[in-house]
């Protein structure tokens, strides 16, 4: 059994297949899948299964799977570790984004720009997902680090979480709707009020729908969610045509107070109150740290950029 190997069979879980894992290992699939089944055969077990179109894990396969990856994990710390005397960072962080996080709140472009620049022989892997399976990725092992919405008001055991952004809920209204012509816009919207509105929210596995429905069950009710998109531009489009209010973190509506706006007309956000609901976006790691030094230095580098804009902005990046 050969390191490489089990990287090639932890490429091709990864990739869902063996054409993709040959494109991004850069090697022709014949020989990847030859390598793959010389470490079946030496451990005398089928560790994939071929027989459908997008190739899966056998019972064998999963049970391996968690194995191969600390193996490959405790040769790149060495790896890392070797490289940190010469002053050097290499190897790969995955790096977990829920859709939509931060806003104009944090440019991440800019932050991985410049952590690049100054570890270039660094590879940065960003994917966007929900929170909830981002979740569960950190504590499996597949990602080191993520930007998510928390969907507990405690963090899983396990995982650390460090808010980085809190700011209330809204609903965004277009005209003509009643919520837009409210005499008293400020005021709020009591959430009780929005028992049999049509909604257009964030999907499930979000930390703000997790917190809406949170929130709205302790006042008695299920939220009707009309309409459902990741990214929050996207829900303002939709509250613009009329299909609904959208609930969206306080500042991400636009064209508040009946002004113009980028999308169809004017867009007006009130605060849900009565109960008031906060979203949150929190930097999560494992517990016991990222296992590699390349990660300890990203997540470093990270809570030292999130805590400068926090303090800029007078608390947790209002």
């Amino acid at each position: 059994m050969e390191l490489r190997q089990l990287r090639y069979f932890v490429t091709v879980v990864e990739e869902g297949g063996f054409t993709r894992a040959a494109a991004r290992l850069h090697l022709a699939q014949p020989g990847l899948s030859a390598q793959i089944r010389q470490l079946e055969k030496e451990l005398g077990q089928p560790l994939l299964d071929r027989s459908h179109r997008s190739v899966t894990l056998t019972e064998t396969g999963r049970a391996v799977l968690p194995y191969a990856r600390a193996a490959l994990a405790a040769a790149d710390a060495v790896r890392e570790t070797a490289d940190a005397y010469t002053g050097l960072l290499r190897g790969r962080v995955s790096l977990g984004l829920v859709s939509g996080a931060t806003g104009h709140a944090f440019d991440i472009a800019s932050f991985l720009a410049d952590f690049h620049d100054a570890h270039p022989a660094l590879e940065i892997a960003l994917t966007e997902d929900a929170s909830e399976r981002m979740q569960a990725a950190l504590l499996a092992g597949e990602l080191d680090i993520a930007l998510l919405g928390p969907t507990e008001e405690e963090p899983p055991p396990g995982l650390t979480f460090e808010t980085v952004i809190d700011v209330p809920l809204a609903v965004v209204a277009a005209a003509g709707d009643p919520l837009f012509d409210r005499a008293d816009p400020g005021a709020g919207v009591p959430l009780a009020e929005l028992r049999d509105r049509a909604l257009i929210c964030l999907p499930r596995g979000t930390g703000v729908r997790a917190a809406l429905e949170r929130a709205c069950g302790r006042v008695g009710f299920r939220p009707r969610v009309a309409f459902e998109a990741a990214a929050p531009h996207v829900l303002a489009q939709l509250a613009a045509r009329g299909l609904g209010v959208a609930v969206l973190p306080g500042g991400e509506g636009g064209g508040g107070g009946g002004a113009g706006s980028a999308f169809d007309g004017p867009l007006r956000a009130l605060p849900i109150v009565r109960p008031g609901i906060r979203a949150r976006i929190a930097l999560a790691w494992r517990s016991t740290g990222p296992a590699s030094p390349a990660a300890r230095v990203l997540l470093d580098s990270l809570r030292g950029r999130l805590r400068a804009m926090s303090e800029g902005a007078g608390g947790p990046a209002h």
